[in-house]
């Protein structure tokens, strides 16, 4: 039996969002990141579930069964850093050797302030990203 991720995309306010992240120089960097990821990867930003910003959505199925929609990429203001979702690229630890001060998780790039890492880099990284993800799931 296939199952869906819990995580979907929903109607919820961007901005209000935001605005519940009680410290206010995370709250800053979270507006200058939203609006480098939506000028990199030419969406609009949406709530995914209760904490995620996502720029567009893929479809994807995988041999298990499991299918769902995801964002194609995105972000979120987490209690200690900033979690970047951007797909695994060839290329990519290069570009993150570029970046500037991060560290990585399985799929997460974590940045504690955005003034701390390469914005250029950041924006090739998300459009990067996007690519490979739609490559590997073409609509």
């Amino acid at each position: 039996m296939a199952t869906a991720n819990k995580t979907t995309e929903n109607q919820n306010s961007v901005t209000d969002f935001i605005n519940t992240v009680p410290d206010e120089a995370k709250r800053a960097d979270s507006i200058k990141i939203a609006e480098i990821f939506e000028a990199a990867s030419g969406f609009k930003p949406k709530m995914w579930g209760t904490a995620i910003i996502g720029y567009g959505s893929y479809h994807y199925k995988y041999d298990s069964g499991r299918e769902g929609d995801a964002p194609l990429t995105g972000f979120s203001p987490r209690k200690d850093a900033f979690a970047l979702y951007i797909s695994v690229f060839e290329g990519r630890e290069k570009l993150l050797e570029k970046f500037g001060k991060h560290k990585t998780g399985k799929g997460c790039i974590y940045v504690k302030k955005i003034e701390e890492v390469n914005v250029d880099v950041l924006k090739e990284m998300i459009q990067k990203g996007i690519m490979h993800t739609q490559e590997i799931y073409p609509d």
